[in-house]
């Protein structure tokens, strides 16, 4: 039996012929940028989002530029983040000229450790001349990026009251998390000012290429973003400030309508695959030699990827390629360790829990499509291997 890690084609064909018409009226109407697809996607994932404002963006990663970019984050200031995420987390602030505070993860959830950004500020900050400022470095921290890893909300309650109390601003790295909500119902990218998401095609919500998005509450901020995706021009030739070119494609926009529409069936189905291997693993008796995730009590967890912390990573995932079962290593080296980062200082062991995870984790095929019979041949062939 073969079980791909992602399988996209089964996907499309149950939508193929609504995107192929999609796709169609937009190489009619030969409208391209910022057309009314684009208009529509941003209203609908917003409003998907629990957020006021959509601005359609180039990639996830763009859209994580843009929001500080937006802020007016650059050389100078800090902001914070975890270590244990995808590069361009911590790759956009260093771009803006800030420089990024790595701190370390919850073991059980891999999102940023409240206990960790509050030890931080209270021990390696000091307030003066209006702002908070790092002891060590003398830049002024200016906002919190939390990642919503896996598709699961970090605990934002904790996380906005502490950027609350000490002035930060929130920008929300949900580029994993469509949808994900917390144990009120208040989804990802609500509760902080800008809210970040991408439409790689591996993502719960993917599009036929890159594409992503920035979300907010504010409209001046919002409007803020639009002009700054198009080289910061508004009216046309003329630049206030400088921006970029982060503009979403109206193809890209067309297909992820399409698809929207379909999000909570695929959500759905990912959550029945996690339940299923959550009770397989759970009979299989494998002890402390799997730990599947931890789902907080009472949030909606949208399971971009099923994550397990296990014994003999590697040689594990040799057996598993062997039987036809493709995983992947989400993330190998925390951005700490990355040599690009080396100028920050960071030493290993700084950082043990990010650490511990880049080496024990992995990821099993999640997607919707998956038949019992598969999940099935996953969790044997891994009972399989430790009882070998």
């Amino acid at each position: 039996m073969k079980v791909p890690l992602l399988d996209l084609k089964p996907q499309y064909q149950s939508l193929k012929p609504a995107i192929d018409a999609a796709i169609e009226a937009v190489c009619d109407s030969q409208y391209f940028i910022l057309g009314p697809a684009i208009k529509q996607l941003e209203a609908s994932v917003a409003a998907y989002s629990q957020v006021a404002h959509g601005v359609g963006v180039s990639s996830g990663t763009d859209a994580l530029l843009l929001a500080l970019m937006a802020l007016n984050i650059g050389a100078g200031d800090e902001v914070i983040t975890s270590s244990y995420t995808f590069f361009a987390t911590g790759g956009t602030i260093a771009r803006t000229g800030a420089r990024p505070i790595f701190l370390d993860i919850d073991p059980a959830t891999y999102n940023l450790s409240p206990a960790a950004v509050r030890s931080f500020l209270e021990q390696q900050c000091v307030r003066r001349d209006g702002g908070l400022f790092n002891r060590i470095t003398g830049g002024r921290i200016r906002a919190l990026m939390p990642v919503h890893l896996y598709g699961q909300l970090a605990d934002m309650a904790t996380l906005c009251a502490l950027a609350r109390d000490y002035g930060l601003q929130v920008i929300e790295d949900a580029a994993q998390a469509i949808g994900a909500a917390d144990e009120q119902g208040r989804r990802a990218c609500s509760f902080g000012d800008i809210g970040c998401l991408s439409f790689f095609p591996t993502k719960n919500l993917g599009a036929f290429g890159d594409a992503g998005m920035c979300v907010a509450h504010d409209a001046e901020l919002a409007k803020r973003m639009a002009v700054l995706r198009v080289h910061g021009m508004d009216p046309k030739y003329y630049h206030a400030f400088v921006g970029g070119n982060f503009r979403i494609d109206e193809i890209q926009a067309a297909v992820l309508n399409i698809k929207l529409a379909a999000l909570d069936g695929w959500t759905a189905g990912r959550q029945r695959n996690g339940t299923y291997y959550d009770a397989a693993f759970a009979a299989a008796g494998l002890g402390d030699k799997l730990i599947t995730p931890y789902a907080v009590p009472g949030y909606r967890h949208v399971y971009n990827q099923y994550i397990v912390r296990v014994q003999e990573r590697d040689a594990l995932r040799k057996h598993l390629a062997d039987a036809g079962v493709g995983t992947e290593v989400y993330y190998p080296v925390p951005l700490h360790q990355q040599q690009c980062f080396q100028y920050l200082g960071y030493r290993t062991g700084d950082l043990p829990e990010s650490e511990a995870a880049a080496a024990q984790t992995m990821a099993l095929p999640i997607f919707s499509e998956l038949t019992a019979e598969q999940l099935q041949y996953v969790v044997d062939s891994i009972a399989g291997f430790y009882g070998r």
